[in-house]
This record gives structure tokens, C-alpha cells and sequence, in this order.
């Protein structure tokens, strides 16, 4: 496996901002979206759920408590039900909806990456998963978007059906469970253990973002160990430490 998958011509670590600037704005709103594009993100996390109607929303969790208020789940109301709801204010941001995967696609630039979480079970079946190679459309093959998940069997299904989908693993309880996805995404322990995780990966053709809540503390390392990208809620405040520390 080639690492000139999923290559970006900015400089590496790429920053990957965590549901968009998700400090500044409501997490996984256009807002969020909007902002770390303009903060310099390379690529966008975000999380994927589909409606009662078989539209795919961008939202975290399973139900719309957290966000929202409203105790339902995401994947037993429409699309026009969960458009009808606000996201909670964030910094003075107001009036954020859900939104759907086709408008982040929309509004983000092609040369951003746009990678999507795998909440929804469902999309290791073919009508789903082709519905979302869809939305992505040109983007899957210009690998300006892919897909990741813990759930290795999820993306394995994935990858059977769409093999030239860039995935990865969110290896934060099984760290060498995987040497098939062309993403890693290992707990930030596992690389404290273990020193040559990420140039161990490089051999494999793998790239590597670690996921770590506190991230800038331990970004010296992360930098010296060579990573590929980091998880950050605050694209712009990560950007001027790496440049900082160089």
C-alpha cells in the first residue's frame, strides 16, 4: 500500500479539524465547517448517521440530547424532523441545524479532505454505502474523502464493497488490530508505549493521526515521531504551535 494515498501538498502533520473548529462554533455545523476551513484545516472530521428517510446527517452522537434537547434519535426521525431543530449556541453562534453530508461536501473546497466517522451500522449494506459514495462523488476518487471507524468489521464490509474508498481505524482499544485501512488513528497511549508505532506504519504504506484530548501537550513528540496529520478543535491555535515549535 502506497503512502502517496491520500498525499495533501501542504506540510505534514496536516491539520484535521476535530467536527470542524469545534472550540469556536456548535460541533459538526456549517459553522464549524466554514471556520476551519478558513483557519487553514486540511482536512474535516466529521460523523455520519442516516435519517428515518435515508438521508445522511453530520452529527456525533446516536440521539440529538447532547446537541439539541430533543431525547429522539437521529436514525428514527426525517430529515425535515431534524432540520427543524437548533444546535445549542456555541460562542455566541446561533441558528446552526443539523446538516447533511451533501451540503458540508457542497460548501468545502476540493482541495479540502472531507473524512467521515461511520456511526450508522447500516452502512456496511449496499444501499447505504452506495448512497454515500454518492454525496462524496468525485471526491472518493480524487481521495479528497474517506471514511473511518473503530469498528474494524464495519470497515471491512466497507472496503469489500468500495475498495478504492480511503479508510481508517480508530485503533484506540486494538492498536495493531489492522494492517489494512491506509489510516490509523491510534490512542495517544499506544504511542507513548511505543516509539516506532508510527514509523512501523510508514513501512505498511499507512498514515497515522493520533487521537489525543491533549494534544498540544505531548505535539512535540508528535512532531519528532513524523505523525501525518492531528486531531485538533481549533484549527488555527494548532497550526501556529506547530509552527511555533519548527
Amino acid at each position: 500500500m502506497p503512502l502517496e494515498r491520500l498525499s495533501l501538498d501542504g506540510p505534514r502533520p496536516w491539520i484535521m479539524a476535530h467536527r470542524g473548529a469545534s472550540d469556536l462554533a456548535p460541533e459538526n455545523s456549517l459553522a464549524a465547517f466554514d471556520l476551519a476551513v478558513q483557519h487553514g484545516a486540511d482536512l474535516l472530521e466529521t460523523d455520519i448517521w442516516l435519517t428515518a428517510d435515508g438521508e445522511i446527517v453530520c452529527h456525533h452522537d446516536a440521539t440529538l440530547e447532547r446537541m439539541t434537547g430533543d431525547p429522539r434519535r437521529v436514525g428514527g426521525m426525517s430529515l425535515a424532523q431534524l432540520e427543524a431543530l437548533q444546535l445549542k449556541t456555541a460562542h455566541g453562534i446561533a441558528g446552526e441545524r443539523i446538516p447533511t453530508l451533501a451540503a458540508l461536501v457542497e460548501q468545502t473546497p476540493p482541495e479540502v479532505v472531507i473524512v467521515a466517522e461511520l456511526k450508522d451500522p447500516l452502512f456496511a449494506h449496499a444501499g447505504p454505502l452506495a448512497g454515500l459514495l454518492r454525496v462524496l462523488g468525485p471526491r472518493v476518487a480524487t481521495q479528497r474523502a474517506g471514511v473511518i471507524a473503530e469498528d474494524l468489521g464495519l470497515l471491512r464490509a466497507v472496503k469489500r464493497q468500495a475498495p478504492e474508498l480511503v479508510a481508517g481505524h480508530i485503533a484506540i482499544t486494538r492498536p495493531y488490530a489492522n494492517t489494512e485501512t491506509e489510516l490509523l488513528g491510534p490512542y495517544w497511549p499506544w504511542l507513548a508505549l511505543d516509539p516506532r508505532y508510527v514509523s512501523r506504519a510508514h513501512r505498511r504504506g499507512q498514515r497515522v493521526c493520533p487521537l489525543d484530548p491533549d494534544l498540544h501537550r505531548r505535539l512535540p513528540r508528535y512532531l519528532a515521531m513524523d505523525v501525518d496529520a492531528v486531531l485538533t478543535n481549533d484549527p488555527r491555535a494548532t497550526r501556529a504551535l506547530i509552527e511555533t515549535l519548527r
